[in-house]
């Protein structure tokens, strides 16, 4: 079991950069895979970005490619979204996931745990 919580988000104007971080709860969390969805009103959640068990493999959604990066810290327990140039669209609330599959999967079928979320929000 994995219990996970995402901090950092908050307000920021259009072309401003957040850095989300998603503390880990569990023996495991080095062997699983990580990802970074959104969601924002009135749309479906989507992947942002995803991050194999070791960090070396990662992969993104083609609207955030260049602009955000995933990374983690396997002896702290963490993940890490930075965002940079950041866009209105942007505007969702951010959920951390992890999934018992080991490899950066954009599918969100393969994530088992969730954490809450936290808001961002661009304004333009």
């Amino acid at each position: 079991q994995v219990q996970l919580v995402e901090s950092g988000g908050g307000l920021v104007q259009a072309g401003g950069s957040l850095r989300l971080s998603c503390a880990a709860s569990g023996r495991s969390f080095s062997s699983y895979g990580m990802g970074w969805f959104r969601q924002a009103p009135g749309k479906e959640r989507e992947v942002v970005a995803a991050i194999s068990w070791s960090g070396s493999s990662t992969s993104y959604a083609g609207s955030v490619k260049g602009r955000f990066t995933i990374s983690r810290d396997n002896a702290k327990n963490k993940v890490y979204l930075q965002m940079n140039s950041l866009k209105p669209d942007d505007t969702a609330v951010y959920y951390c996931a992890g999934s018992r599959v080991a490899y950066n999967s954009l599918g969100i079928r393969d994530y088992d745990y969730w954490g809450q979320g936290s808001q961002v929000t661009v304004s333009s």
